[in-house]
């Protein structure tokens, strides 16, 4: 999830900030309680649960004060659905979760017996971007709080409505050596990320990614990296192109193209790019009547973001691309830094918007020969976090599969790899490491800890066959074993 803005600046973790007090405090409730119990792990996803419910508008009033606009209905689905979906899929599995696993045990150390134990870490930290505030904070600490941890959650400088309708919302069940929410700049993150977790998730951009990575390794603190990238669409010459058209022109609508795994770039059949413009732009009036203007559209975050992307647009049109707003850009939805989708046709390869990750509801669209060529396109820029492909050919879909890397795919549509409760969410490479949502969530934040348990008769084990002195028996089993 990129938050291309953010600058990372890391500082000695004195307590201007109040963190230490709190993670003293944490740490201290967790070693009175080690290990809850299941009981008490459901009750809090509960409690988290019915505090969603119960405070959804005050939810959507947040963040529209932080976007200046932001879609209810995008709120209601990314922010409120999204979460709980995490809840109750974590609920309905937390026990099988908890539940010991065994494992094989080897012929030369029976009658012992092989455990894997899920332990709690103890405190962990979350850093949540500015794109969906709300869901990129609770979805994270729906994982740890199931895996027995207690949680520290840093949320963006640019979203201080929502920081301070999380900090009041979860202070009415959860004490504060539980689970604390902060804001603060780019100090305060950077003091967050020096902070001796047990374990740290960071969503944002690549850039600052390394810097959390940097400053969390002065402590061994292991990272989670919930990165971003061009996250590219291939249409496959047997798909219908306006059925594409209008998949894609969601992803992009949706939270104006501030997610991170929203389409990037477009890789189309040559000669087709003409149809597809027509097409992209009968669906956008037909999903925005109103255009921009619309309750349904999301303003861009921020006046910087803003000009961001104007920039990208100025510097594809100074090179030689075709430039294509599918509506008047009108001196009111500049004001309101409402951004109309626009395309861009065929830049060049070394332009920016091919180079940088766009974040915004512009889409770069790229005529390539054939398949191999899109996918040679893919491989030579780094890994993305997500990977559209649109066709009806196995052949032709598991060759994409194979031949490339992301940290997830859909196929025939877009963005809904995000949504699968059940399916681990990260990237590779330069788009994350690690990942967390459902079971991989779960274990993200616990240690599987590998118990061996003898169990000899009258206090005799096979083993004891190898205890010195070392006589022809135990010479010749120590051959058996390989040795």
């Amino acid at each position: 999830m990129s938050e291309a803005s953010a600058v990372l600046k890391v500082v000695a973790t004195d307590d201007e900030f109040g963190y230490n007090k709190v993670l003293r405090a944490q740490r201290a409730a967790f070693e009175a309680c080690r290990y809850p119990g299941f009981k008490a792990r459901q009750d809090k996803l509960h409690a988290l649960k019915a505090l969603i419910h119960a405070n959804r508008e005050r939810i959507i009033a947040a963040l529209t004060a932080d976007f200046g606009h932001r879609s209810r209905h995008e709120t209601l689905i990314a922010e409120v659905a999204s979460t709980v979906g995490h809840i109750e899929y974590a609920t309905g599995n937390l026990a099988a979760w908890m539940r010991p696993k065994s494992r094989r045990t080897s012929i030369w150390f029976q009658p012992g017996q092989n455990l894997i134990q899920a332990q709690p870490l103890g405190v962990v930290g979350i850093m949540a971007p500015w794109n969906y505030p709300i869901n990129l904070a609770l979805a994270p600490l729906v994982a740890a709080l199931a895996a027995g941890n207690r949680a520290m959650i840093k949320m963006s400088e640019y979203t201080p409505a929502s920081t301070e309708a999380l900090r009041e919302i979860l202070a009415q069940e959860f004490a504060e050596d539980e689970v604390a929410v902060f804001g603060g700049d780019a100090p305060a993150a950077g003091a967050f990320a020096a902070l001796p977790f047990d374990h740290l998730l960071f969503t944002g951009s690549t850039q600052v990614g390394r810097k959390v990575m940097q400053a969390a390794a002065n402590n061994l603190t292991p990272v989670t990296l919930e990165l971003g990238g061009k996250s590219p669409v291939i249409v496959s010459a047997d798909y219908d192109i306006a059925e594409a058209a209008e998949r894609v022109l969601w992803g992009k609508v949706f939270n104006a193209g501030q997610t991170c795994v929203a389409p990037d770039y477009l890789l189309i059949p040559r000669g087709t790019a003409e149809e597809f413009i027509l097409q992209f732009a009968r669906k956008y009036s037909q999903l925005l009547p109103e255009g921009a203007g619309s309750d349904d559209f999301t303003a861009v975050i921020d006046q910087r973001n803003y000009d961001r992307l104007r920039g990208l647009l100025d510097a594809a049109a100074a090179g030689g691309a075709m430039v294509v707003s599918l509506e008047d850009d009108s001196e009111e939805l500049r004001a309101r830094r409402k951004l109309p989708v626009t395309l861009v046709i065929n830049p060049d390869a070394e332009s920016r918007i091919m180079r940088e990750e766009i974040f915004g509801p512009l889409l770069a669209v790229v005529e390539v020969s054939d398949e191999q060529e899109a996918i040679d396109i893919i491989n030579r820029s780094e890994r993305p976090l997500a990977l559209y492909y649109f066709g009806h050919s196995e052949r032709a879909r598991d060759k994409v599969l194979k031949q490339t890397h992301a940290g997830g795919v859909t196929v025939n549509d877009v963005m809904l790899q995000y949504l699968q409760v059940s399916q681990p969410f990260g990237g590779v490479g330069s788009s994350g490491m690690g990942s967390y949502h459902g079971e991989e969530g779960f274990r993200t934040f616990s240690h599987y800890k590998p118990v061996f348990r003898q169990r000899g008769f009258g206090g005799f084990t096979g083993l004891k066959l190898l205890y010195p002195p070392y006589g022809n028996l135990a010479q010749r089993l120590i051959r058996m074993m390989g040795g």
